[in-house]
């Protein structure tokens, strides 16, 4: 009987994960370049909500990115009005071979990887959450989808132990 109970806490557990096939967007349109988008001004709206769907966080992030050669660094601002979080974030990405990119963040512990699929980016990472006393390291899936040249919506999936524990959505707007 034990066994079948742990049985069905692990498949219930494993149906909380979440996997997106990045293919099907390798020829949507419109086509997203990261450098050419984050070059210059981009204003950043989002809300993180719990695995309840409730709201914990509202935010607004002022983002200025230039590029040199193969490298976008990103300097964030970000503005709370509902919870707390990192008041700024410095992002260096490199893009490599192939649609592939790797980067660094001031708070980010370990390298960010990701991958271009055409209108789509996939960006992951680690980070350290603080939450209340104590933090947790926790993995960020980041989705990153054009709606145009001047608009794109990021979906963050954050996972511990392959189990999505909040959900992040950010609306950007590059600056006229």
């Amino acid at each position: 009987m034990k066994l079948l109970i742990v049985i069905f806490a692990f498949l219930s557990l494993t149906g909380c994960a979440l996997s997106i096939d990045g293919e099907r967007y390798a020829n949507a349109q419109p086509d997203f370049n990261l450098q050419q988008f984050f070059e210059g001004e981009v204003k950043a709206w989002g809300i993180v909500q719990d695995r309840s769907g409730n709201l914990v966080q509202r935010f607004e992030v002022d983002i200025i990115g230039s590029v040199e050669g193969d490298t976008l660094t990103l300097d964030e601002k970000f503005y709370y009005s509902l919870g707390d979080g990192p008041a700024e974030r410095v992002w260096t990405i490199t893009e490599k071979a192939s649609g592939s990119y790797s980067g660094f963040a001031t708070d980010i512990p370990g390298p960010a990887f990701g991958r271009d699929y055409g209108n789509a980016v996939l960006w992951s990472y680690e980070m350290d959450l603080p939450v209340g006393d104590t933090s947790y390291v926790v993995k960020f899936e980041d989705w990153i989808w054009a709606f145009d040249e001047k608009t794109i919506l990021n979906r963050s999936y954050i996972k511990k132990f392959g189990i999505v524990m909040a959900e992040v959505t950010i609306f950007m707007q590059k600056a006229a």
